[in-house]
């Protein structure tokens, strides 16, 4: 009996269906998250930045300003998808990584916290990101969760998130997210 567990064991072992608790994590930069871009056809042109571009008449040119919101509409902004860059497009993410142990560094923003104890939060790329500058893309953004959640020491200290990555998109409130970490730690990082 003990030689057919320990065959099953081995059997499991080998074909990857045994869960590996001890797993070391792959330690990624955020260039990772970003799938290749697609080779373009040689027979293609490229467009400059302001190709068919038409400035408004207020510059000489016949497209109409953008509307305004009317007068006392009141929107809650944090419904709204805000204006981050691929909005409405399917994320660009990379599947090889859905399900591995990674360890990533970055910036917190809080989602859920109590005084200094963050449960959720957004794990990007550089300070400041989806606060005081737009979100970047989905793919530079990560969706946080910490069961019992950490102390953050400060609003802008880098820290390192370590946890199963997951593809799956999410939208926060304050951004879409193309990523997912069930974190096992966070720490401070040290620069």
């Amino acid at each position: 009996m003990k030689r057919l567990a320990a065959a099953c064991v081995a059997l499991l072992l080998t074909t990857g269906f045994a869960p590996i608790e001890n797993e070391p994590p792959m330690e990624i930069g955020w260039g990772r998250l970003v799938p290749p871009a697609p080779v373009a056809p040689p027979n293609v042109k490229s467009k400059s930045f302001l190709s068919g571009a038409t400035p408004s008449p207020a510059l000489g040119g016949s497209e109409p300003p953008p509307p305004l919101l009317p007068p006392g509409e009141d929107r809650p902004w944090l419904s709204e998808r805000r204006n981050q860059p691929g909005a409405g497009a399917p994320v660009p993410v990379v599947q090889e990584l859905d399900g591995k142990r990674v360890k990533i560094g970055g910036y917190v923003v809080p989602l859920d916290f109590d005084a200094t104890n963050v449960k959720e939060f957004l794990l990007v790329p550089f300070i400041g990101a989806c606060i005081h500058v737009p979100p970047p893309p989905p793919n530079q953004i990560i969706y946080v969760k910490v069961e019992q959640g950490f102390d953050v020491a400060g609003s802008f200290d880098p820290v390192w998130v370590t946890g199963r990555i997951a593809v799956a998109s999410q939208f926060t409130g304050l951004a879409e997210t193309g990523y997912t970490i069930d974190a096992d730690t966070v720490d401070t990082r040290k620069e």
